[in-house]
């Protein structure tokens, strides 16, 4: 009897010696951190840790970076890690510059604009400030269409604020 209770004891005792050598999640997270801490393109990543599956957060550059922050996870051999999980974003491609528009028209311009519109009709003035072409009467919606394709040919802006231009219905 004696016998069977030190036997259940010691088997008791091997199995919790097991099952507490196994790392914890919170120590794999701290290891998993510290990698990410350390490396420049994993910045303002994030990641949790459940029964040694770890599961990274955040937003990368490119395709290639989001790889290469699971395989760096992967590669550090963590204790305990069992697989990695990427949850990353691929940022969005930054805007298009805008298109280059003069503001202030030089005399070669202003000619080719005063010449562009010398045969649409209803045109009563057309001067330039500092914010592009002022433009004063009343024309069709077909002319008005011109005179925006005109003037985007010759990259100058129409100031809407200063101009007085009335569209037919």
């Amino acid at each position: 009897m004696k016998l069977s209770k030190v036997l259940t004891g010691v088997a008791v005792m091997a199995t919790l010696a097991f099952v507490s050598c196994k790392p914890k999640d919170e120590d794999i997270l701290k290891a998993v951190n510290e990698k990410i801490a350390g490396m420049t393109e994993m910045k303002g990543m994030t990641a949790t840790v459940a029964e040694g599956v770890v599961t990274l957060s955040g937003e990368c550059k490119d395709e290639k970076c989001k790889a290469d922050c699971q395989k760096a996870i992967e590669d550090a051999k963590i204790k305990g890690v069992k697989s990695v999980v990427s949850n990353c974003t691929i940022a969005p491609p930054p805007p298009p510059p805008p298109a280059s528009v003069t503001t202030s028209v030089d005399a070669m311009t202003m000619q080719k604009v005063k010449d562009g519109l010398k045969d649409i009709k209803g045109i009563t003035s057309l001067t330039f400030n500092e914010k592009g072409a002022v433009l004063v009467g009343e024309v069709s919606a077909a002319d008005n269409m011109k005179i925006k394709q005109m003037m985007a040919a010759a990259k100058v802006m129409i100031d809407a604020a200063a101009s007085k231009l009335t569209v037919k219905k």
